[in-house]
């Protein structure tokens, strides 16, 4: 299959939305962000060439001013807050997990209480309050303390449920991690696109990288992703300011 044979069923998704005169929303998680890279380097420039905005899930305790100074330059960029020190503190027999029930309540809350302190100390206006939890794990009984320690939205994977809080999940992971743990094949998420485009919960495409672990495939995904959305004027890539205030019900301050 040719590369324009596996991206024509999303051309056609587009051409039929805008007929139908129906938006195609888009947004962009990347996680286990710590330093600046060539890898970071290399998503942001893409990123900046298409205008897509972009959430960068941090990791407080290995971060620090090197990646400040570097996204001083990345208007279209926004920071959320990557747990604690991406830890895991799962026993060997289960899926790994930081902010499980592995820990006293309390310990588990300060950690997340003092990662949200240092990324908006780091990164002021640029940082948003909303807590991406390393692995997409949280323990449940832990979501309903997330707004008294200053978290006004939570963003795991999958289908969004019933929360004290905004939430805003990503539902497209372009990475194999059960296999090559390369990229995924392109016609696969193709797919899992217009399936989110067409699911009746309404909610966006919510892409989820890792530039860290990129291979050449996963670029190349990105960047046709990119310029296909481009191509017309019913694909919008929000920023997630705007789908935590949508999903709030309310606007959060800040930088977009």
């Amino acid at each position: 299959m040719t590369s324009d044979q596996i991206w024509q069923p999303l051309v056609e998704e587009l051409a039929f939305r805008r007929r139908a005169g129906r938006k195609a929303e888009f947004w962009l998680r990347d996680d286990d962000v710590v330093d600046p890279t060539p890898a970071l380097d290399r998503l942001l420039a893409l990123t900046a060439e298409f205008a897509v905005p972009v959430t960068l899930a941090v990791i407080p305790a290995l971060t620090d001013e090197k990646l400040v100074v570097r996204l001083d330059e990345v208007p279209h960029a926004t920071v959320a807050t990557h747990g604690w020190a991406h830890r895991n503190h799962a026993p060997e027999d289960q899926k790994k997990q930081e902010l499980g029930a592995h820990r006293p309540r309390e310990a588990v809350l300060d950690d997340l209480a003092r990662g949200l302190s240092r990324v908006a100390g780091l990164h002021g206006a640029r940082a948003v309050p909303m807590l991406v939890p390393p692995w997409n794990r949280i323990d449940a009984g832990l979501v309903s303390d997330l707004g008294s320690i200053g978290f006004a939205a939570l963003s795991v994977y999958g289908p969004p449920k019933p929360a004290s809080l905004a939430v805003v999940n990503s539902n497209v992971d372009i990475m194999d991690w059960h296999g090559m743990r390369g990229c995924r094949d392109h016609d696969l998420l193709v797919q899992a696109i217009i399936a989110q485009l067409r699911h009746d919960g309404g909610e966006p495409v919510g892409l989820l990288t890792h530039h860290l672990v990129h291979d050449e495939s996963a670029w190349l995904f990105l960047e046709r992703l990119f310029t296909v959305t481009a191509r017309t004027e019913v694909c919008a890539w929000l920023p997630i300011r705007t789908l935590i205030g949508r999903s709030a019900g309310r606007a959060i301050p800040g930088k977009v």
